[in-house]
């Protein structure tokens, strides 16, 4: 394959107390006035949304892996340093932004709300930043709305909670299921190329193959 396509840059901070993964992914390297985005927004994000504004990045859009409070509690600070730019998530998780006992955040004694979605992703869109062309999977399990990003030529994957290294996200959580979580990783990620990095929502990065051999809970 060329090495011609255009490459993404991922710049990865870990937000919170839940040390939660945000990330800001630029086509190249990040330069003043290219658009961004940002994907997911967690519990003081200040150190993400300073990067963004030091860099003279223009923030595209805000992409949310699910709508956990570890990575929405900071899309109010967001959209106050970046008004009007959009959000988008996957529908079955609409209400989750204002309902703290979904979003989990009632739990810890924060009730976390955020601002609503402007549009809706799911399965099979294409999603694009600059030549940048990411495909979205819905990847339920550990929560209805859980998706994963797919760039394929740079062999990259943003997968939220669905998979960690060495790891799965949790399905002890209203609206989690071990079956299904399992079915989106065999079904929707294991049968990415197994050079793919993925990028999880919490802890190091991994790459498929290493997963499909080694995961301890979901087995290739």
């Amino acid at each position: 394959m060329s090495d011609s396509y255009p490459k993404p840059c991922i710049q990865v901070f870990a937000l919170g107390d839940f040390q939660t993964n945000c990330m800001i992914l630029t086509q190249g390297e990040p330069e003043k006035g290219k658009s961004c985005w940002i994907v997911d927004c967690g519990y003081q994000p200040e150190p993400m949304l300073d990067a963004i504004e030091e860099q003279g990045l223009v923030p595209e859009k805000i992409i949310l892996t699910h709508a956990h409070a570890d990575h929405i509690a900071g899309l109010i600070e967001a959209r106050s340093r970046f008004p009007g730019v959009p959000i988008l998530m996957h529908q079955a998780e609409e209400a989750w932004m204002n309902d703290p006992m979904l979003n989990l955040s009632a739990a810890l004694g924060l009730s976390v709300t955020a601002p609503g979605a402007d549009a809706f992703v799911d399965e099979g869109d294409t999603l694009s930043l600059g030549e940048l062309e990411f495909r979205v999977l819905h990847t339920p399990g550990h929560s209805p709305g859980g998706i994963s990003l797919i760039h394929e030529p740079s062999k990259l994957a943003f997968v939220g909670d669905t998979l960690f290294a060495g790891s799965i996200g949790r399905t002890d959580f209203p609206g989690s299921s071990f079956e299904v979580l399992e079915e989106s990783i065999k079904t929707k990620l294991y049968v990415l190329d197994p050079e793919t990095v993925c990028f999880p929502g919490h802890g190091p990065h991994t790459t498929i193959g290493s997963e499909i051999n080694s995961n301890p809970f979901v087995h290739g």
